[in-house]
């Protein structure tokens, strides 16, 4: 990211709607907003593989395993509104784990983004899946969305709740109930 163009550009829109780039408040806020965005982006030069960093463990076990309640904040991609919540990652393994921490960094690497929450959720199954070729994962998202908070609708108590299935966690019913269960959700027939 080109940081004095995106301050240059945040600049230009202070003009924009009205405000005086150079009044105390907002002198510096152009350099802020270029190194927020910088951060609030930073997943478009990750991918799972790099924040994994090579943290797959052998294990004998093939019980379900789950990390609920791993922070999201991400920014949508028609209004570049932040949306936040939370996310339940579970996966039934084939051997090989994943270092507890690394569920957390693989959110962080796909909300750090323009994002929908549907692809978000599906994009953190499928890494998951790939990265240790598990036998079935499930990733639950619930997030409130500020583009249809202090915009348009103006709905303060909406949740989105998003899920996406693969493996085991798709094909067999008791399994997947298993995981909306221990996820705080009920499973759909």
């Amino acid at each position: 990211m080109d940081m004095d163009r995106v301050s240059s550009l945040v600049r230009q829109l202070l003009i924009e709607i009205g405000e005086d780039p150079d009044r105390e408040g907002l002198v510096r806020t152009p350099e802020r907003v270029a190194k927020a965005l910088r951060y609030l982006t930073s997943g478009y030069g990750k991918n799972a593989s790099d924040v994994i960093n090579g943290a797959i463990f052998e294990s004998k076990e093939d019980n379900m395993v789950i990390v609920r309640d791993i922070e999201v904040y991400s920014l949508c991609e028609h209004h570049m509104m932040p949306f936040f919540g939370r996310c339940c990652i579970g996966y039934v393994s084939r051997g090989r784990v994943l270092g507890v921490s690394k569920l957390a960094r693989i959110v962080d690497c796909f909300s750090r983004r323009l994002q929908i929450q549907e692809r978000m959720t599906r994009e953190i199954a499928r890494a998951v899946k790939d990265s240790i070729g598990a036998e079935g994962v499930g990733v639950v998202m619930e997030c409130r969305h500020l583009c249809m908070m202090m915009r348009g609708v103006e709905k303060q108590n909406s949740v989105m709740v998003t899920s996406s299935v693969l493996g085991s966690f798709h094909d067999d019913a008791p399994t997947r109930a298993e995981f909306m269960a221990l996820a705080g959700r009920r499973a759909a027939n």
